[in-house]
């Protein structure tokens, strides 16, 4: 299946702006059918008929529109898309994610349901509809629907669902177990600069600040991954480590790099438990 990716990995801290965004998957491309019985083939373009074309090249528009924050223009593309297929699940899946975005709760609750019930073993669905629980506070429900997800066999985003549900713990003050999915996540992509930074902010919060200031130092190393957040945290652990020179060094990068940012406003005021 050709998936576009939506802010798919904007998770940023905990507590700050750039949390997750979703954390979603868009749908767009081809998913994957087979025929009845036990017998199981891979469709080619002379299997779909003229309303799979439309319905599948009116989702791939309503994704592009709703990668760049069109959300009613996506919605009737997605609409179009039901009409011409009205059992496509994955249309149901982005219409909670653009319902979720425009903040019709309801809406896109049911929309989710809906692309569930289509297909009960798809797990971005599942993946979508537990960020969007764990948005609601719902916390309980939100991991099983990423444990549901991860419990797929051969599902392909185990990392991105790890990270969702390290944080949607952590928001549920779960701490022991968000270390626990976000060191599975960081496990299998110990590259990627989302999860190392929820990872350290989990440890700041548990109090962890060596384990914190190694993955925190690690990340803000290479000046393509780290940010003002990155910094911040970074600024924070040293200060509670009583390293004068290292609040000091971190903090003259995040006022050289983004004097505007609301975290240099802090560490400008010395509001290092913000």
């Amino acid at each position: 299946m050709i998936v576009h990716r939506a802010v798919a990995w904007v998770l940023g801290g905990l507590a700050a702006a750039s949390l997750l965004a979703g954390c979603q998957t868009v749908p767009g491309g081809a998913g994957p059918s087979g025929l009845q019985g036990s017998a199981q083939e891979i469709r080619t373009a002379s299997d779909q008929t003229d309303n799979d074309r439309r319905a599948r090249l009116r989702l791939e528009l309503a994704a592009a529109y709703f990668g760049r924050q069109q959300n009613e223009v996506a919605l009737d593309e997605v609409k179009q898309a039901l009409n011409a297929k009205p059992d496509m699940g994955e249309a149901y899946n982005l219409r909670g994610l653009i319902y979720a975005a425009m903040g019709e709760d309801r809406l896109a609750d049911d929309s989710f349901q809906r692309a569930l019930q289509l297909n009960p073993r798809d797990g971005d669905a599942k993946h979508n509809y537990g960020w969007f629980l764990c948005q609601q506070r719902l916390f309980p429900q939100a991991q099983q629907q990423f444990d549901a997800a991860l419990s797929l066999p051969q599902y392909r985003d185990t990392v991105r669902t790890l990270l969702a549900q390290g944080v949607c713990q952590a928001r549920a003050g779960q701490l022991d177990a968000a270390e626990r999915s976000l060191v599975r996540s960081y496990e299998l992509d110990a590259g990627n600069p989302t999860v190392a930074l929820n990872l350290a902010e989990v440890l700041y919060l548990r109090g962890e600040y060596e384990r914190a200031r190694f993955y925190v130092r690690r990340l803000n190393l290479r000046q393509e991954s780290s940010n003002a957040q990155s910094l911040w945290l970074a600024v924070r652990i040293e200060h509670r480590l009583g390293n004068r020179g290292g609040v000091e060094e971190w903090g003259r990068q995040l006022k050289a790099r983004f004097p505007q940012a609301p975290q240099t406003l802090a560490f400008e005021r010395g509001r290092f438990d913000e």
